[in-house]
């Protein structure tokens, strides 16, 4: 049955995918945001406000009922706090998109649902990225119980309007052509969710509480995202696989630097390796990394003016052409190994 749904945002990268699966099931959707990062489609109704605001448009909306709301802030909890205790009494479900950053970094095996969390609070200003989504976690259970929400948990989130700029990157450097840096190893798993796909599971799961919300590990590999990069965009670039080690001890920095990598040794090698069972397990489904990759680049083309958000708790991500090669050109300069 069609759905009442508020989606507090929905104009920057999830959001939108939200709104569109929203969309396909025949929900009505009312998106509320400050109208900074664009606009909502013509199907759905915009109210325009600042929820940082003791008083706003929120007030007036909290008022109507909701069946689904569905949010994805990741500054200070205590603004989630707030929203929560105004949509309490007039929401049926609230949805919330978490990361599984909010995960201890030191923990006991693979992560699951159960695995320790970061330590926060629901009603903190804004701190860190990983506590404040957390804090934001606890804040909406705190108010709608663990049977009325859910938490949805992804990881690396790729897919067209993508705002960090980590596939984006790889696409515009492969399409520039030349000799591209490539990290090693060729076949490292890469374990993702595609936005759109996160947002169907999320706004559809009857499941509650804390969901892992991923690709299975090993959905794709970089030697795979690289070759798809290249064929969609019709490049000739040239790819120099560079050894792990030999790229960290010439202090290049994973996930940053070269965006999507993360090395298989050091403290981010078990990265790609989240238990996603859970949500594979109630519906969740996965486009293949081909249609990612496709679909991101043709949004890059209908596009061009995109550039990647860069805020203060947030690097730009990819690499000067500068240091790319002369990273390159030191990898080129080792002697031969010995027999």
């Amino acid at each position: 049955m069609p759905r009442k749904v508020l989606v507090l945002g929905g104009t920057d990268f999830v959001g939108p995918a939200v709104v569109g699966a929203a969309l396909a099931r025949g929900d009505e959707v009312t998106i509320f945001h400050r109208g900074q990062t664009g606009a909502g489609p013509d199907e759905v109704r915009e109210v325009y406000g600042d929820r940082t605001q003791t008083t706003s448009d929120l007030d007036l909306l909290a008022k109507e009922r909701w069946d689904l709301v569905v949010d994805a802030w990741s500054r200070a909890p205590k603004v989630v706090l707030d929203a929560a205790r105004k949509l309490e009494a007039t929401a049926a479900r609230y949805v919330y998109i978490s990361t599984i950053s909010v995960y201890a970094e030191v923990h006991e095996g693979v992560i699951t649902e159960a695995s320790q969390t970061v330590d926060a609070r629901p009603d903190a200003e804004a701190t860190d990225y990983a506590a404040d989504k957390r804090g934001a976690e606890l804040a909406i259970e705190a108010v709608f119980g663990t049977e009325r929400c859910v938490f949805a948990r992804p990881g690396l989130i790729l897919g067209p309007r993508e705002n960090i700029g980590r596939l984006p990157w790889w696409l515009r450097r492969i399409a520039a052509g030349g000799a591209v840096l490539a990290p090693e190893p060729k076949d490292l798993p890469i374990q993702y969710i595609d936005a759109r796909d996160l947002a169907a599971f999320a706004i559809d799961t009857a499941l509650n509480g804390a969901v892992n919300v991923l690709s299975r590990p090993g959905h794709t590999t970089t030697a795979e995202v690289l070759a798809l990069c290249r064929e969609v965009t019709g490049s000739s670039a040239s790819f120099t696989w560079v050894d792990a080690q030999f790229l960290l001890d010439h202090r290049v920095e994973p996930w940053t630097e070269l965006p999507i990598w993360v090395p298989p040794i050091g403290d981010m090698a078990g990265f790609y390796t989240c238990d996603s069972s859970l949500a594979l397990r109630n519906g969740l489904e996965c486009r293949s990394a081909r249609e990612t990759v496709a679909d991101t680049w043709v949004w890059l083309r209908d596009n061009p003016e995109w550039t990647q958000v860069v805020t203060a708790n947030r690097a730009r991500t990819g690499m000067d052409p500068v240091r790319e090669a002369a990273v390159l050109a030191a990898w080129a300069d080792q002697p031969p190994a010995a027999l």
